[in-house]
């Protein structure tokens, strides 16, 4: 069983089992410190283990994260970060290569 917001993913990759929560990526469970909401969401989850009847069941959560606005605002760049963010990017990219050239890879 899945519990998770990558909808389009996991449905792709048929689990048999998934319950839906619409949240931002990272937080399946709820918001942070939120413990009722926390606990309602896994308990939910785990009813898949005996109500779901056939393969590929997807049940969707009915909490809400709040407003939608995290929506407009998610993975949004800002102008301001742009320059900071590119940086970032091109100096993980040297450090990638570095060990790639001395032997490393993501499977060691």
């Amino acid at each position: 069983m899945i519990l998770g917001s990558a909808i389009d993913i996991v449905e792709h990759c048929g689990v048999p089992r998934f319950y839906f929560v619409d949240f931002p990526l990272g937080n399946p469970c709820g918001k942070p410190y939120d413990q009722d909401m926390q606990r309602s969401i896994v308990l939910e989850a785990l009813k898949l283990f005996n109500t779901a009847s056939e393969a590929r069941s997807v049940v969707k959560d009915r909490n809400l994260w709040g407003s939608n606005e995290w929506r407009q605002q998610y993975m949004e760049i800002k102008p301001e970060d742009r320059e900071r963010m590119l940086q970032q990017g091109e100096e993980r990219r040297r450090k990638r290569q570095h060990l790639r050239d001395i032997g490393h890879t993501r499977n060691d």
